[in-house]
């Protein structure tokens, strides 16, 4: 048992990715759906959402995908479907994370507690800076992180794909 907690709550040395034209994964899991649907939170538009489902044995801590400001935090309580329910992102406990980069593209993030879930924590604040890999919060158990990318940028992942938080590029800056 002592094992399994020092497994799950372990923070892996890792090389992050640095690119600015570039959104890193903010989550290890494997990336469950890729889908147009209506944000309808912040941005009250259709955008596409990228949702990764990160099992009992993935790291946990979140990290921030794109260098920015963060914009909006909100945290919303809920329910405790499990995190691969289509529900689970409007039902179950979750933060809201809207970061903007410098260049005025707005991501959003949203960590979600699954089934065995019982907390999400947020570690930034709005108004305050931050680097693309640091941590930005922590989900307890088997859950989900959501990421709803903007039309300035080209979606680099496939459904199914394993992915790493921090080092696994999800999207790219389209030609501009």
């Amino acid at each position: 048992m002592l094992c399994g907690l020092i497994l799950f709550f372990r923070v892996p040395e890792r090389k992050h990715v640095k690119n600015p034209f570039s959104i890193i994964s903010p989550a290890d899991g494997r990336v469950l759906k890729i889908k147009e649907v209506y944000e309808n939170e912040y941005f009250k538009k259709p955008m596409t959402r990228i949702s990764i489902f990160m099992s009992i044995t993935d790291v946990h801590l979140n990290r921030i995908p794109v260098d920015g400001k963060i914009v909006y935090v909100q945290y919303h309580p809920g329910r405790y479907l499990l995190a691969f329910h289509p529900k689970s992102s409007e039902l179950n406990e979750h933060n809201t994370i809207v970061v903007e980069t410098d260049r005025g593209h707005q991501i959003l993030v949203r960590q979600i507690a699954g089934g065995l879930a019982r907390r999400v924590r947020c570690f930034v604040n709005e108004n305050e800076q931050y680097r693309q890999g640091d941590e930005m919060g922590f989900i307890k158990f088997g859950s989900r992180a959501d990421v709803f990318i903007p039309d300035e940028y080209k979606v680099s992942v496939v459904k199914n794909q394993k992915v790493k938080a921090g080092v696994s590029v999800l999207a790219v800056l389209k030609e501009e």
